[in-house]
């Protein structure tokens, strides 16, 4: 995926998770439960947390970094969206046909897995300067 790519993505990625905080705590608090509101508020967690990393490696990317980094930011973008997108949608739709979605969250959090271990490999292959 392209720098400029993981750089929008991650800037409307940061946008969202807290337009999305602001409405589990001020739209949803009087609606869900405990349980369904911690459950929300993971998957801002997680969202608000990847998205300036999604920042950072489209500019390491920029600035010469490794090529890995590419397969780096578009599994951030896939796991925020398939992580945090499932958890919002499985406590806004709490019916028998969005229970397929409870799988999906799990495969997003090994696309972030994935997207730090990339990371990693990165850092392995950058030469000190």
């Amino acid at each position: 995926m392209p720098a400029k790519h993981i750089l929008l993505i991650g800037g409307l990625y940061g946008l969202l998770a807290v337009l999305l905080g602001a409405f589990g705590a001020h739209g949803l608090r009087e609606v869900l439960s405990a349980a369904s509101l911690a459950s929300w508020q993971t998957g801002v967690l997680y969202q608000l947390v990847h998205a300036p990393v999604m920042l950072i490696t489209a500019l390491w990317l920029r600035h010469g970094g490794p090529a890995v980094l590419r397969l780096a930011g578009l599994l951030f973008a896939l796991g925020i969206l398939t992580f945090s997108g499932s958890i919002y949608a499985l406590v806004l739709f709490n019916t028998s046909w969005s229970a397929w979605l409870g799988p999906v969250t799990p495969l997003g959090g090994l696309a972030l897995i994935a997207g730090w271990t990339c990371l990693c490999v990165a850092a392995l292959k950058t030469q000190d300067t």
